[in-house]
């Protein structure tokens, strides 16, 4: 295998996989790419076994091949080489030869055989969408998903089908976030998938926004290809909870705020929060809203903020981060609370619009 490459040609699809690539593996091919020279075409891979990302570059190839190196020492050698170097990349026996100018790096590899890569995902449905609504609904609920949940099936997002519709759902069984899009063309099938956290935070870093992108849905894995990358994601294998049970209904105890001064004095009061727990009270009355904090030092902060409301007296406490949350997820200027009582969660969403939801649960304060 040899190749000749500008450095800049080689240090994009580097950048673009190496988020995958663990620096503690438990196998150490998972810290190597796998590179596949072919006909002008050089194909970079990454895994973790979750997550699969494929980059093409275009070089000028002299002996096609494939081998696997350290992902990491790669992109650094590309990385601290001068802008504008023409790369030289070769294989000789069990060594990678790196050249550049004056500079040479000679490689530890390991054989492209051992390296695990998911081939067919045997997708049952191919949806369209434009990067632009995916990186949407990824951005309006990914902060729900749990982190390291005993309950597996919450470290992740909820991709749903139906219909002409798409959409995504998270939670951590404290909070939940649905956020939905309309599609143009066939009707899909009813489908649900889980994309774990890792691969949802890696998709929403490889997105631009611009242009379409076809989702493929298998039984094990969802693939999408973007522009020069492939990205390839295990799915959870679980049961989704029930989350149209969780989404109260509309309660005429409903408070209309500036979404940017609500989100202000909330940040303002959780100064004072217990670090901890991060509780808030809110007592909601007709005159307005009165945010209250405190914490074990025994030092509080209370800030009043003038409101719509039209409904009973409700003194509810919350974890302010979960509200912060919503409240920087929630599009427009103005945003409505809607809660039926102080033991009932509370659903937070943009005035005249049904496409984003938000629900975060009471806590006892």
């Amino acid at each position: 295998m040899k190749f000749t490459a500008a450095r800049e040609a080689l240090l994009k699809p580097l950048q673009a996989v190496i988020g995958v690539v663990e620096r503690r593996q438990t196998m150490p091919i998972l810290s190597n790419v796998l590179l596949v020279a072919k006909d002008g075409q050089l194909a970079i891979t990454a895994t973790d076994l979750e997550v699969e990302l494929v980059a093409q570059a275009l070089v000028e190839t002299e002996s096609n091949g494939e081998i696997t190196v350290s992902g990491r020492k790669l992109l650094d050698i590309c990385r601290a080489l001068p802008e504008g170097a023409e790369i030289t990349v070769s294989l000789s026996g069990e060594k990678l030869s790196v050249k550049a100018g004056r500079s040479k790096f000679n490689l530890v590899t390991l054989p492209a055989a051992e390296f695990p890569i998911v081939e067919d995902i045997k997708a049952g449905q191919t949806i369209t969408v434009s990067q632009k609504s995916l990186g949407r609904l990824i951005e309006k609920t990914h902060f729900s998903m749990a982190q390291q949940d005993v309950r597996y099936y919450l470290n992740g997002m909820l991709l749903e089908t139906g219909g002409k519709v798409l959409r995504a759902v998270a939670t951590d069984g404290h909070r939940l976030a649905l956020c939905e899009v309309a599609l143009d063309g066939k009707e899909l099938e009813e489908q649900q998938v889980i994309v774990p956290r890792k691969g949802v935070l890696e998709l929403q870093r490889l997105m631009d926004g611009k242009g379409k992108l076809d989702i493929e849905l298998g039984t094990n894995h969802i693939r999408i290809q973007l522009e020069n990358i492939r990205f390839t994601s295990k799915l959870i294998d679980g049961r989704f909870p029930e989350y149209e049970r969780v989404i109260p209904k509309e309660s005429t105890n409903e408070l209309k705020a500036d979404r940017a001064e609500l989100r202000a004095a909330l940040q303002r009061t959780a100064i004072l929060s217990n670090e901890k727990y991060r509780g808030i009270r809110l007592i909601i009355r007709d005159s307005g809203v009165v945010l209250q904090a405190h914490n074990p030092e025994q030092e509080e902060a209370e800030e009043e903020l003038e409101v719509e409301y039209s409904g009973e007296d409700i003194e509810i406490g919350f974890n302010v981060n979960y509200l912060l949350d919503a409240l920087g997820a929630v599009e427009g200027d103005e945003v409505t609370l809607s809660v039926q009582d102080s033991n009932s969660s509370c659903l937070i969403r943009q005035p005249g619009s049904k496409d984003c939801t938000f629900v975060v649960m009471p806590m006892r304060l």
